[in-house]
């Protein structure tokens, strides 16, 4: 499992015009499964997206497809890590 921290590169102002390409790609990651949860950061500095299903190198090129990234909006930082207990209703994000 993967932790995606996105930390805005330019201002809000830009990422919202973008905001509606990158909520669209989104859903292809949600559709394909590979998405499990995602949204804004507190303060708004950037997003969060947990991501299962794919290895390193698969989840760096949907990373790359990213409106946010191709446009230059965005940097990403990756944490991988396995998780050994998880809430009733969460086992699906447990591994090995």
């Amino acid at each position: 499992m993967f932790v995606v921290t996105l930390t805005y590169l330019t201002d809000l102002d830009r990422v919202d015009e973008t905001l509606p390409d990158h909520l669209s790609w989104l859903d292809r990651q949600y559709a394909d499964g590979i998405f499990l949860a995602s949204g804004r950061r507190v303060p708004r500095t950037g997003g969060v997206i947990l991501a299962a299903g794919v290895d390193r190198a698969e989840l760096d090129a949907r990373l790359a497809t990213d409106p946010f990234a191709a446009r230059g909006l965005a940097g990403y930082e990756v944490t991988e890590f396995v998780a050994s207990r998880v809430a009733d209703g969460l086992e699906r994000m447990r591994e090995g």
